[in-house]
């Protein structure tokens, strides 16, 4: 879809939205793992999968990446496919996005060591590299700033999500 339609379906999308607010709010669809050692399977109800291991280091075999990563590949492709809405929206024709989300951890945590730590990222850094032909800087890094306070995942993760956490002993 190019830059153009994107703009219009966002239209319509807050168009109908706007007119039907009930029907903006809905339940997202799950996320179920099955693990097999460390090593976890992830499925969804349209046949999505996703693998997860974790290192050797810790008992995993190493074979496909960590639950961390996939945390933040989902910041990354969360906050790029927001850029890029947002971009279209306002008639921006990107020429360049990368985004590039790193993440610093202390597994004395994660690992129960020291309960003064966090068990997951201690911080995290997005990098956003961007450009379009004509743009001005200063209205690219708008488009970021907008899309960066409406980035699903990044907002998740920037405020407390109240989880409930129900466990069934079968």
């Amino acid at each position: 879809m190019d830059s153009d339609q994107i703009g219009r379906s966002i239209d319509n999308a807050v168009g109908y939205l706007t007119e039907n607010p009930e029907k903006a709010r809905y339940i997202d669809r799950p996320a179920i793992a099955v693990v097999d050692g460390l090593r976890a399977e992830v499925t969804g109800q349209h046949g999505e999968t996703l693998v997860s291991d974790m290192p050797r280091s810790v008992g995993g075999g190493g074979t496909a990446p960590t639950p961390g990563w996939f945390m933040r590949a989902a910041i990354a492709g969360c906050d790029a496919t927001v850029i890029a809405m947002r971009a279209a929206h306002e008639g921006v024709a990107l020429t360049t996005l990368e985004v590039t989300v790193t993440s610093e951890s202390d597994d004395r945590g994660f690992l129960g060591i020291d309960d003064s730590l966090p068990a997951g990222p201690l911080n995290a850094q997005v990098q956003v590299k961007i450009a379009a032909d004509g743009v001005p800087e200063e209205k690219l890094r708008e488009i970021v700033e907008w899309a960066e306070r409406h980035s699903p995942v990044s907002d998740a993760l920037r405020r407390a999500v109240p989880t409930d956490v129900v466990v069934e002993v079968v």
